[in-house]
């Protein structure tokens, strides 16, 4: 028990740290699933990204395809009785799977030819509209 309550403050600080939202807030209303548009392709629901990050169910959200299904459209947070971003959320969980541990930010002169073809565009469109503000 232990070591999944260290695992689970590990993954909570740093999506934390990285979205500025604390997912605890959340209390499976499921308002951001009934009001997500893409929900029909995502293996996980919104209210379920919300649920293993609260468990610290790290490897199930690594593992899912929900976060690269996500359109950021913004209509979670708009629902969300408790104000929560879920779309800072799901970015933040985009680039836990995208960056290596250490690294801060990639260039796009340095990304091998191979992985820009393979990267999904969402992680793409998410790095420039992160670094160009």
């Amino acid at each position: 028990m232990q070591k999944q309550d260290n695992a689970a403050n590990k993954l909570h600080s740093e999506i934390m740290e990285r979205s500025g939202q604390d997912f605890y807030n959340c209390i499976q209303c499921g308002k951001c699933t009934a009001g997500c548009p893409v929900v029909s392709a995502m293996d996980l629901l919104p209210r379920e990204v919300l649920l293993y990050l609260q468990m610290g169910q790290e490897e199930k959200l690594l593992n899912s395809k929900t976060p690269w299904i996500c359109a950021s459209c913004f209509t979670c947070g708009a629902r969300c009785i408790k104000d929560l971003d879920l779309c800072r959320i799901m970015e933040a969980i985009r680039v836990k799977i995208l960056r290596p541990r250490g690294a801060e930010c990639l260039s796009p002169g340095e990304i091998p030819r191979e992985l820009l073809e393979k990267l999904p565009q969402q992680a793409l469109v998410s790095g420039f509209r992160k670094r160009t503000r």
